[in-house]
């Protein structure tokens, strides 16, 4: 039952997704060449948000995890927050903040899941690579569209 909590919050930060869509404003914009192709972002997000929920309820299972727990909260409200300032807003300088903001949160958590049990904080891994591919991306698209 406690996975399907965790699940249900990733469900939340990932249903920003359906209601503030990429649409023109971002095809307009002048990205990088190593932006990803259209497809690879819910791809991407799927495995990630499944990754993170069950990172979520091993760590709730877990002796000591308040406070991993709490970044956890904390991650999956930046997250949240992410989407509707960058595509529904246009933000892209308030996005790259929360990015920046998100980034240390994971890191941090990723730190400490390790520290909690190793195969948590691999389970976590590439949600942080991941955002090291956004922030690269919001970062060259905060540069090359002022």
């Amino acid at each position: 039952m406690t996975f399907y909590i965790f699940l249900l919050a990733c469900g939340a930060a990932a249903s920003t997704g359906f209601f503030f869509k990429p649409g023109q404003w971002y095809e307009s914009l002048t990205k990088p060449s190593f932006t990803p192709p259209v497809w690879a972002f819910p791809v991407a997000w799927s495995i990630i948000y499944l990754l993170l929920a069950w990172a979520g309820y091993r760590l709730s299972l877990m002796p000591g995890s308040q406070v991993v727990m709490a970044l956890w909260a904390a991650q999956i409200a930046l997250n949240t927050l992410w989407t509707p300032v960058f595509f529904g807003a246009h933000r892209i300088f308030a996005s790259m903040v929360i990015l920046i903001l998100l980034w240390l949160v994971v890191a941090a958590m990723v730190v400490m899941a390790v520290r909690l049990d190793v195969i948590t904080g691999l389970i976590l891994f590439p949600y942080l690579a991941w955002l090291c591919v956004a922030g690269a991306l919001n970062i060259s698209i905060l540069r090359n569209n002022r």
